[in-house]
């Protein structure tokens, strides 16, 4: 890539071209979708809980249990405001918009020059994980997280309210909360707006008559088996493919997933829930222990952030494809933060994104059927998900050691606020 093309990409005009194109092959991929009018993976049965919901009066999560916080019944009954027919399109088009909003976030709407390199690592992401971002809550949610990451040093009361939201939606965004909590000066506010956007929730809840399913989201997920693609079940996955005696892929058909039995399996399905637990309760230490030492402090939230999230997917029992996503704004965000501190990382979850692509949709049938290069995907994404989770662990671990420098000579320069993102000046307009 030539010297000119290179500063061309980190201009606005630049930046703005690139998310144009890429979302224009999106809506090319969908098109043949959306002009028939049908939906494509999870969204069909969104459509279908929001028809309920608006023609029968059946509320999920209100009338009935549901697997998901209340406040995905936003996006799921705005995007079926078009009519049945236009549902595809205008999930897109949220999707489009949220997008759009997180790369201006990333780069401070053209003042953040570093911002722009995170902004390409976003779009590039996004493009290898189209197939489950743009038809899951997460492709909604990552980038709700992205704004909030961005506007904690300014307006930590805002970031604390979007990621209460984005929490309601799914849950994964209390990972990042959690770090914002520890890491920030402005914890008692930010602890305070979480528990009055809780609040809100819980008394819309309790004032349609649906209270005894607010928890609904937590209990609908206790009782269910290792699934297919979880870093746990990897070597029952192997068993299976090698003809174990007891071992075996099975369909769950009332969760519509594939899930794994084996010698075993139902230990290490009960034992990952307080596992996970146990894991988060050791980065929140770790945490602790570092925010008395470091220097800087949006360094210690990101790198916390980021063990808290990769915790929620390594030791979880589900290993949906769409969990890449809780992951990768909170690199998106440390790349705008430095790109030298997390290059690692960023490089790391690209691969993933690769690998969970081709997991998901293309090998995902021979790794049903036990093929041995769909197993080899399979390990090494999980493999890299561990890795990640280590990088982020070993990055606190440093954090405790005042006489070794863990951030960059150039990441200390650049950072100016003792609790947030530093800002730069703007590139040239092209």
């Amino acid at each position: 890539m030539t010297v000119e093309r290179r500063t061309w990409l980190q201009t606005p005009r630049g930046l703005i071209t690139g998310f144009i194109a890429v979302h224009i092959v999106f809506l090319v991929a969908l098109l043949p979708v959306i002009l028939t009018g049908r939906e494509l993976g999870d969204l069909s049965l969104y459509k279908l809980w929001a028809e309920e919901g608006m023609g029968a009066g059946i509320w999920q999560g209100i009338n009935v249990e549901w697997v998901y916080p209340i406040g995905a019944l936003v996006p799921i009954v705005f995007a079926a405001l078009g009519g049945p027919f236009l549902y595809q399109l205008l999930w897109f088009l949220l999707t489009t918009a949220l997008n759009a909003i997180a790369v201006g976030a990333l780069t401070e709407w053209g003042r953040n020059v570093k911002g722009y390199t995170a902004a390409w690592w976003w779009l590039a992401f996004s493009f290898v994980l189209s197939p489950v971002g743009l038809l899951r809550l997460e492709g909604l949610t990552a980038p709700l997280v992205i704004v909030a990451l961005m506007l904690v040093a300014r307006r930590p009361v805002a970031a604390a309210a979007i990621l209460a939201i984005a929490t309601w939606i799914k849950v994964w965004p209390a990972a990042v909360f959690l770090a914002v909590v520890v890491a920030s000066k402005r914890r008692i506010s930010i602890v305070l707006t979480g528990i009055a956007v809780t609040a809100g929730f819980v008394l819309f809840v309790w004032a349609t008559g649906g209270i005894r399913f607010i928890a609904g989201f937590i209990t609908m997920q206790s009782d269910r088996a290792l699934q297919l693609e979880a870093p746990i079940t990897t070597p029952w996955v192997w068993l299976a493919a090698f003809g174990h005696p007891d071992t075996y892929v099975y369909q769950n058909y009332a969760i519509a997933t594939r899930e794994v039995a084996g010698p075993g399996a139902d230990i290490a399905a009960a034992v990952m829930t307080p596992l996970m637990f146990i894991a988060v309760a050791g980065v929140l230490v770790l945490m602790l222990l570092a925010n008395r030492r470091a220097g800087d402090k949006t360094d210690l939230m990101l790198v916390g952030a980021l063990a808290l999230s990769s915790a929620f997917v390594v030791f979880n029992k589900v290993g949906s494809p769409q969990y890449m996503l809780w992951i990768a704004p909170v690199v998106a965000v440390g790349v705008a933060h430095s790109w030298q501190r997390w290059r690692t990382p960023a490089y790391v979850l690209l691969a993933i994104g690769v690998l969970t692509t081709l997991i998901f949709p293309v090998f995902y049938l021979p790794l049903v059927d036990g093929d041995p290069f769909a197993l080899v995907l399979l390990t090494a994404r999980n493999l890299l998900l561990i890795a990640v989770f280590a990088w982020s662990v070993r990055a606190l671990w440093r954090m405790l050691r005042p006489a070794q420098s863990h951030i960059s000579t150039t990441a200390s320069v650049d950072s100016q606020l003792s609790d947030g993102l530093s800002v730069t000046h703007a590139p040239p307009r092209g």
